[in-house]
């Protein structure tokens, strides 16, 4: 099952290197080997191609391959990964092999995956397992995991204000570059291949940014009304800022909040292509920033992309499986539950406070949604399938948006919509008794 756009004889030595400096992922994942890549300048797209997927690919299954190699080493690894996950027989892989290598090959690829706890099958640590299995049920975590061990697709977000989506899918297609209109987002396209696009020129123009259709529709749910006062609370590089601005034509005011200037230094690219005159990026020391107290009930929108384990990203970042625990979840909950209260405050009557992560744990999501929902009495839930309904996107999870590979195509997502009541008109009666 050779990869067409694999290189004829693979970098497997190479590989192996790259593996190696990626293994003790004491960083992301991929910072590791971008780093490795910029190490190495003489490697040609190809062989790229084929160390990434190598690589990401032994990340995914890393649980399973390391059970199946009886002395597992990075090497062991990858010829694990090209034999059973890339489905390379034994005479495509001997010219690769050497010493023992040949003798293993047999066992490495006859390991039953079978007959392994459910923890190895899902290629999850133990921990990660027990909550998914207590979330989903078996049948419906051995489907979600397996989805999340695909590698995503490359999905990308039309720029309403630049052009429109059918437009830029024809200029796509001539292109040659293969596209189709994503399922649920208005403004999604999703691109059968993985183009180098960064010196395409519509995206240069503007035209269109990479962005996870799933991602999209957070800002459906936002919802921002042209000459709305909008808060992105934890903005980051600003993809999901960029749609709301779009959302809003370019008018009233955006704030993109973030405490990492480094992020925000990389929305500035992002921000000049995208043709956007509202927006303004503002760096904060906490979410108990001064800047954000001065804003105290003015706010229409906020979206609270919250800080999370990440791990409906999977498909992405498969080292986070590996780089989390139950520990560094439960200090996230409870940042997450301190950003969702002062995001709160921005809030004016009658506003919409958007909380979201890129998690699939009920301590990340519903569990904080329903405690900021018993201690702060002035915010309702609202069915987030009715709000996007309203913009004509056929989707119903429920109450909460809830979207995962499996069942979406999507990375997983985790939405609710909570709204403020109006403000008390007083009854001009009320006025005159004072009087």
């Amino acid at each position: 099952m050779a990869h067409t756009n694999f290189p004829t004889v693979l970098p497997l030595e190479t590989a192996v290197i790259a593996l190696r400096s990626v293994l003790p992922l004491d960083a992301p994942a991929d910072v590791l080997l971008s780093r490795f890549f910029r190490e190495n300048p003489e490697l040609g797209a190809k062989d790229r191609a084929f160390i990434a997927e190598l690589v990401f690919g032994v990340l995914r299954n890393l649980r399973s391959l390391d059970n199946a190699c009886e002395k597992p080493t990075p090497r062991l690894l990858a010829i694990a990964w090209l034999a059973r996950i890339h489905g390379m027989s034994a005479r495509q892989l001997e010219p690769y092999l050497r010493g023992p290598e040949m003798d293993m090959l047999p066992k490495i690829k006859a390991f039953n995956l079978a007959e392994q706890p459910l923890a190895v099958q899902w290629d999850v640590p133990d921990w990660l397992a027990e909550r998914l299995l207590a979330t989903f049920g078996e049948a419906t975590a051995t489907k979600l995991t397996a989805a999340l061990r695909r590698s995503a697709p490359l999905d990308i977000r039309t720029n309403t204000i630049r052009t429109k989506r059918d437009d830029l899918l024809a200029t796509l297609n001539a292109a040659g570059i293969t596209a189709t209109a994503t399922p649920y987002s208005p403004v999604g396209i999703r691109l059968a291949d993985k183009p180098a696009l960064n010196k395409y020129k519509p995206f240069l123009a503007g035209e269109f940014e990479v962005q996870d259709e799933g991602s999209q529709l957070l800002g459906y749910l936002v919802a921002p009304k042209r000459g709305d006062m909008v808060v992105d609370f934890c903005a980051g590089a600003g993809g999901k800022t960029l749609l709301l601005g779009a959302l809003m034509n370019s008018t009233g005011r955006l704030y993109a909040f973030d405490v990492s200037e480094k992020r925000l230094t990389k929305l500035k690219p992002r921000l000049k292509r995208s043709g956007l005159s509202n927006l303004t990026p503002q760096l904060i020391t906490s979410e108990h920033d001064n800047r954000i107290k001065r804003l105290a009930g003015k706010i229409d929108r906020v979206l609270v992309d919250a800080p999370c384990s990440g791990l409906g990203t999977l498909r992405r970042n498969p080292d986070l499986k590996l780089r989390q625990n139950p520990q560094s979840v439960a200090e996230l909950t409870v940042k997450q539950a301190s950003i969702l209260a002062a995001a709160a405050n921005l809030v004016k009557p009658g506003g919409r406070l958007v909380y979201a992560t890129c998690s699939l744990l009920p301590e990340e999501n519903e569990d904080i949604v329903s405690a900021f929902l018993a201690n702060n009495p002035r915010f309702h839930l609202k069915n987030a399938a009715e709000v996007l309904s309203s913009q004509q996107i056929d989707l119903d999870t429920g109450d909460y948006l809830r979207l995962n590979p499996a069942d979406h195509g999507t990375d997983g997502f985790f939405a609710a919509v909570l709204e403020a009541a109006p403000a008390i008109k007083k009854d001009p009666a009320e006025n005159e008794n004072a009087a």
